[in-house]
């Protein structure tokens, strides 16, 4: 087994969730490399919104005591363990981990990681794992999506939302996005999308006088826009939620008495209407996949045969700049995927 030279990594690490300032930039020791593992020199950090709810203390898998955000990353593999046959030293990768991808260096196993393709960027891999499976599994597992249906996608100008379009149009269906601004709008339409329109409240209204109709929703925001798109619904049609951007925290911390009255007034499901109606409502949290290595491998075989364009990365910032890149996406005016780059 190779031995690194340098034993010292960079991290952003937060001592405890409830407020993002307390992210800091640090050093730390590597330890001896497993044989079952390999090291890798991270080049790019995808960002994704569960990283802002962890550090907020907002999402439920967040770690206990300190940690370090980040779901998924690409780079080059600089060292491998003496068991390890699947990689070879410089093979440029993609991979996922269950928190601990905000470093510069990192070990994991080889089912946590993925080819990066020959034509792709370190940013485009560091933007691909997490928001396409998060979009695959919503569509193909929970959403049953068959051609010809009409899938609503909200925040489709978003990282999860753009490839959730992208997939749909691939597989024969009609996505139809709804983004927040019209500059969003003029976006999805110069990537071939149509069905693209800045969201209306009342949004119920919106969607009648425009007359749609979806048999799948996908939904990440909540609130009145998330019974809207239910109500609207055909019978037998799917509402899959993956999210609740409604509770994106302030700058620093939650307003947790604003976030208590959100939760108050949350959309709420009646089973037996349900049933009448013949609707749906299915929800996940996708790191949990992180606990079913050979399944989240499987899908992500499934959706790589699928022939999309690589992701759309709209904003890059250095790695000693992820305060400010969290605030871009906190801000919920980003196009595609927000990334850090390594010098």
């Amino acid at each position: 087994m190779q031995t690194d030279s340098s034993p010292i990594r960079r991290v952003w690490k937060t001592s405890r969730a409830g407020a993002i300032s307390r992210l800091k930039l640090v050093d730390e020791t590597l330890t001896t490399l497993n044989e079952n593992e390999v090291r890798i020199t991270v080049k790019a950090v995808g960002l994704n919104f569960a990283d802002i709810f962890a550090l907020t203390g907002l999402y439920s898998a967040t770690p206990k005591g300190a940690f370090i955000p980040g779901l998924e990353y690409a780079g080059v593999i600089s060292h491998i363990g003496s068991k390890v046959s699947k990689f070879k030293v410089g093979d440029r990768i993609m991979g996922v981990t269950r928190f601990g991808g905000y470093v510069d260096t990192i070990d994991a196993t080889p089912e946590n990681l993925q080819p990066l393709p020959e034509d792709w960027s370190f940013e485009q891999g560091a933007a691909y794992l997490v928001q396409t499976l998060t979009a695959w599994y919503a569509l193909s597992e929970l959403g049953n999506l068959k051609p010809n249906q009409t899938v609503l996608v909200q925040s489709a100008g978003g990282g999860v939302g753009l490839q959730a379009m992208k997939l749909c149009k691939a597989l024969g269906a009609n996505p139809v996005g709804f983004v927040s601004s019209e500059n969003k709008v003029k976006f999805l339409k110069d990537q071939g999308f149509k069905e693209s329109y800045a969201r209306q409240l009342p949004f119920s209204k919106q969607l009648k006088r425009l007359q749609i109709q979806p048999d799948l929703v996908l939904d990440a925001i909540g609130g009145e826009i998330q019974t809207a798109s239910f109500n609207a619904l055909n019978p037998m049609g799917r509402l899959v939620v993956f999210g609740a951007a409604e509770f994106t925290p302030g700058k620093n911390r939650p307003n947790y008495l604003k976030a208590a009255k959100q939760y108050l007034l949350r959309p709420r499901y009646d089973v037996m209407d349900m049933i009448s109606e013949n609707k749906s409502v299915l929800a996940f949290n996708l790191i949990w996949l992180w606990n079913q290595m050979d399944f989240m491998n499987e899908l992500v075989q499934q959706m790589r045969k699928i022939k999309i364009s690589p992701p759309h990365v709209g904003h890059t910032y250095t790695f000693e700049n992820a305060h400010d890149a969290i605030e871009c996406l906190r801000t919920g005016q980003t196009l595609g995927k927000v990334v850090l780059t390594m010098k």
